[in-house]
């Protein structure tokens, strides 16, 4: 059986982090939805997407595919009922399709998945869970981090809890093999699981208050303060106060600030003292920036704070308003607060924008993977290529206002 994760039209939904990847390789809980999937599969999958960004994530196909929705969280009951399918039959939810099992027609993603022969429709009578809009992902993220915790630990045993530890509930903790936690650190597991990934570190005299989830070579600088259902993904360094915040891989956070009901996506980094309105004074709902019906929209959250797309930048004392967006490779410094919506490759803060050319924005970016011995390839150069030119008309938007 050949396994492909593919976009449907949430994806629009969930932008700034779709502009650079799949969702499937969004980070809810402690893994991606991608890696969830794959837990239950036993194998590797493959992407169906736009096409700008197929040949970063690309599509292997054969003659007996089986589509899984990438916005999908999966559990052993959905994943049990899909590789029940049989060929030409698909699994639907409320006229959602969950997966399909198709072993002819051309398959294409446009507004969508279009498959151009007929299936059997199955309804699906269980529970489902997906991400819909983008605040779903830090929203869904304590839920997620339960049921991978128990996904991951499962009959497995914990390293040693280093006696320097205060911990309660120690049944709840889980470390990896190679991680390091160090003295004065005390871990409330009471309200919820914490999982210190592989290699991951903890310094001096952090706080933690679970469900938290430090991903693999992830690090908590000294002092820190972790509430619930915040994730540090892979590689992340992260200091200062987080509440409910999911920080995808390679972010940096490594100074005092607060973060609450926020997002962080890949290679970013917020300069020291960097803060995030996550509540407004007179408890209204949120608006934020919806990029694909080009308009604030309700949210209907009373909380929601910094949405952050990759490569994107802060300088010191940065403060956020609340439910504030930032796209892709945005570069943000300055006195006061910023707009509540910045584009993709701007360049300012309050006291206006400019663009932040392509060429410069792809240096900044290299600069800081080659740190970690990583660089974009070729492919992903023309993803954010294409990103510029798709982006220019909130660019001028945003200039003009």
């Amino acid at each position: 059986m050949n396994y492909i994760l593919f976009d449907d039209d949430v994806r629009y939904q969930l932008l700034p982090f779709t502009h650079t990847r799949p969702i499937a390789d969004i980070r809810c809980g402690i893994m991606t939805m991608r890696e969830r999937w794959e837990h239950f599969t036993r194998s590797a999958t493959s992407t169906l997407t736009e096409d700008y960004l197929q040949n970063v994530f690309p599509l292997k196909s054969t003659d007996d595919n089986l589509f899984i929705n990438g916005s999908v969280f999966a559990d052993k009951a959905l994943y049990e009922k899909i590789a029940e399918l049989k060929p030409q039959e698909q699994l639907i939810k409320d006229g959602v399709i969950i997966a399909s099992r198709v072993t002819d027609g051309v398959i294409t993603f446009g507004e969508g998945i279009k498959i151009n022969t007929e299936l059997n429709d199955i309804e699906y009578t269980g529970e489902v869970k997906k991400l819909n809009r983008v605040w779903d992902i830090f929203s869904l993220n304590g839920a997620a981090i339960r049921a991978d915790f128990e996904l991951l630990t499962a009959g497995r045993t914990s390293q040693p809890i280093p006696e320097h530890v205060t911990v309660s509930d120690k049944e709840n903790l889980f470390i990896e093999e190679g991680a390091e936690v160090s003295a004065g650190v005390i871990i409330n597991a009471s309200t919820g699981p914490v999982y210190i990934g592989k290699n991951a570190t903890v310094l001096e005299g952090v706080l933690m208050r679970g469900p938290v989830a430090l991903c693999e070579n992830a690090a908590l600088k000294m002092g820190s303060k972790i509430y619930a259902d915040t994730t540090i993904g892979n590689g992340c360094k992260v200091g200062g106060e987080n509440s409910n915040v999911v920080f995808f891989a390679n972010s940096n956070k490594g100074h005092d600030g607060y973060l609450g009901n926020s997002v962080i996506g890949e290679w970013c980094n917020l300069g020291a003292d960097t803060n995030s309105s996550n509540l407004k004074n007179n408890y209204d709902s949120i608006k934020i920036w919806d990029e694909h019906q080009f308009k604030s929209i309700q949210s209907g959250l009373t909380f929601c704070g910094l949405l952050m797309g990759d490569h994107s930048k802060c300088g010191i004392n940065t403060m956020f308003n609340t439910g504030t967006v930032v796209g892709v490779s945005a570069n943000i410094f300055g006195g006061g607060f910023p707009e509540k919506f910045i584009p993709s490759f701007a360049w300012g803060g309050s006291d206006g924008m400019t663009t932040y050319k392509i060429e410069r924005a792809i240096e900044t970016a290299n600069r800081m993977m080659n740190r970690r011995s990583k660089s974009l390839s070729d492919d992903e150069i023309k993803m954010y290529e294409h990103i510029f030119a798709l982006t220019q008309k909130q660019r001028d938007l945003f200039a003009n206002n």
